[in-house]
């Protein structure tokens, strides 16, 4: 037999992910946030009485959606900042200055990822190199996909730092 909790997300889900999709843009992404959502909020429910737990459940999901688009804004601007800084104009040649700059950049960036703990380097890996999910990672490495986001953005946020990007 369901729990309270369980009958309360299966009656509001689909309502639930349109409400997630209209802040964060993606269905899908919308879907993984409301099964995220729905776990935090069981594990809560578990623990104490919840006076309006539908209204819990959406405040929950509002700021894991609202989280994610901010996490999602920092990441774009890094990662557009970098990359302005290292294109050229289409048909210009890049100067020895400029390789050299690169290479420097490139190994700064095996040293910051070579200092990461493995679990963390392997997560950033899968996710910038191997275009993996935050959902593939965490069933990879058999973690929680909260967990799998933290070593994500933490790897990247070490890589920014010893790179000397703000």
């Amino acid at each position: 037999m369901p729990s309270e909790t369980t009958t309360l997300y299966v009656e509001h889900r689909g309502s639930l992910v349109d409400y997630a999709t209209g802040i964060v843009g993606s269905r899908t992404q919308a879907e993984e946030l409301v099964q995220e959502a729905w776990l935090r909020f069981d594990e809560v429910a578990r623990q104490r009485f919840l006076d309006e737990p539908l209204g819990y459940l959406y405040r929950i999901v509002r700021n894991l959606a609202l989280d994610g688009r901010r996490r999602s804004a920092r990441e774009t601007e890094a990662l557009a900042n970098g990359v302005a800084e290292a294109v050229t104009a289409p048909g210009v040649a890049a100067t020895p200055e400029m390789l050299t700059l690169y290479r420097d950049e490139l190994r700064l960036l095996e040293q910051a990822l070579a200092e990461l703990p493995e679990r963390t380097r392997r997560a950033f890996e899968m996710h910038r190199l191997e275009g993996c999910k935050l959902r593939e990672i965490a069933e990879r490495l058999g973690i929680s996909l909260p967990l799998a986001h933290k070593l994500v953005s933490d790897a990247i946020a070490h890589c920014k730092k010893r790179l000397g990007w703000k």
